[in-house]
C-alpha cells in the first residue's frame, strides 16, 4: 500500500519561499512519476508539477520560474520548492503517485492528506 505525506506548508508573505516535502512510504525509485497539485478555495483542483523517474520534469504555467520540483530517491522523498510566492497560490497542496506520457501526467488514485499553504501579508 502506498502512502504519502505531505509536509511544509504554512503561511509566508508575498514573496516569501515555502519547500513541501512528499514522504512516500516506498521507494520511489519504481514510481513512474510525482506531481504536486493544489486546490485554491472554492476551485478545482490543479497540477503544478510533476518529475518522472527519470528526472525530468513540467510545470504549469503560473509557476514556470518560480517552483522546483525534485527528488531524493534514497529518502523517498519529493520536494517543492516555492520561490516568489503570491497570494494567489494559496491552497491545500497535494502530492500524487502517477505517470507520465505523451506530454501529460495520469495521476492514480494515491494522495497524501494535504499541506495548507497561505500567502498573505
Amino acid at each position: 500500500q502506498v502512502q504519502l505525506v505531505e509536509s511544509g506548508g504554512g503561511v509566508v508573505q508575498p514573496g516569501g519561499s515555502l519547500r513541501l516535502s512528499c514522504a512516500a512510504s516506498g521507494s520511489i525509485f519504481s514510481f513512474d512519476g510525482i506531481g504536486w497539485y493544489r486546490q485554491p478555495p472554492g476551485k478545482q483542483r490543479e497540477l503544478v508539477a510533476c518529475i518522472t523517474s527519470g528526472g525530468n520534469t513540467n510545470y504549469g504555467d503560473s509557476v514556470k520560474g518560480r517552483f522546483t520540483i525534485s527528488r531524493d530517491n534514497a529518502k523517498n522523498t519529493v520536494y517543492l520548492q516555492m520561490n516568489s510566492l503570491k497570494p494567489e497560490d494559496t491552497a491545500v497542496y497535494y502530492c500524487n503517485w502517477g505517470t507520465y506520457s505523451s506530454g501529460r501526467y495520469y495521476p492514480y488514485d494515491y494522495w497524501g492528506q494535504g499541506t495548507q499553504v497561505t500567502v498573505s501579508s
